[in-house]
């Protein structure tokens, strides 16, 4: 899996350098969800594939801004779900954004996800790698990603970070993420999901939540790309992520873009979630 680690690495480089100088507008092509793509998402796209494409271990890989699986070696071992560029919307307004990556063996379920990966591009990039443990790494003026910490979540945080638009939200929702402010969580929301699950891990724990609305029932993050691999990062990191009730690694999706409610956050909090929804 090492070779995979290092085509990240490689992806990362070039994106940041993209994401500095390259155009930052609007293409004229729509992903498989119907979302507009920015030219940098499908360059950004276009950087993880050529990388991956080099590596025999790889299976097949399936993209956040494509419809359908890509095939790459038939006797490979890994599959790959990846988001090039989440939050690409911000990149604009100088924000940080990031990619995101979830290593599969077998099928895209929950329960074979075997790694994940996720990159962030701010002030700094920073690399973190979930495998048994959760270890952080940073780029260096060399262009190498040194290792910086292992990653471990409190039981309890002080940080609140509530997705969705409010008044689409459930009344029993609103009452918890208000009853939440007032025990003094702070608010930390970018509508970046990189970097705002990226904060709470790194100053300790707290909860972001993007559950079902009115207008998405399903939730709106896609379960392969994204949930799952930030699922088995909390975990590793000693949190938890669930869907309201149920575990988000125990489920399947039943297409490569399906949604799922999620919850991620350190014991305390997500033990408070599973209150209000349970």
């Amino acid at each position: 899996m090492n070779e995979i680690f290092e085509a990240i690495k490689t992806s990362a480089i070039r994106i940041k350098e993209a994401i500095e100088f390259d155009d930052t507008g609007y293409s004229k092509n729509q992903n498989a969800t119907g979302d507009t793509q920015l030219k940098l998402d499908i360059k950004s796209d276009i950087i993880i594939e050529a990388e991956f494409k080099k590596v025999d271990s790889i299976k097949e890989i399936i993209s956040e801004e494509k419809e359908d699986k890509t095939p790459l070696n038939k006797h490979g071992k890994w599959l790959i779900g990846y988001d090039p560029l989440d939050g690409s919307s911000l990149v604009d307004v100088n924000l940080s954004v990031g990619s995101i990556f979830g290593i599969y063996e077998g099928d895209y379920s929950g329960k074979n996800l075997k790694a994940s990966v996720y990159v962030v591009y701010g002030p700094r990039v920073e690399l973190v790698i979930a495998t048994d443990c959760v270890k952080m790494y940073r780029l260096n003026k060399q262009n190498e990603f040194v290792f910086i910490k292992e990653i471990k979540l409190n039981e309890k945080g002080k940080l609140n970070a509530p997705g969705g638009t409010q008044k689409n939200w459930e009344a029993k929702h609103k009452e918890m993420i208000d009853s939440i402010f007032k025990d003094g969580y702070r608010l930390r929301y970018s509508g970046g999901m990189v970097p705002d699950l990226h904060q709470i891990l790194l100053k300790g724990g707290g909860l972001f939540s993007y559950p079902a609305t009115s207008d998405v029932p399903k939730g709106k993050l896609r379960m392969i790309f994204e949930v799952f691999p930030f699922a088995f990062v909390y975990e590793k990191a000693g949190g938890g992520a669930i869907d309201g009730k149920n575990r988000l690694l125990d489920l399947t999706p039943s297409h490569p873009h399906d949604t799922s409610p999620c919850f991620f956050g350190s014991n305390q909090e997500i033990e408070r979630v599973k209150r209000v929804y349970g």
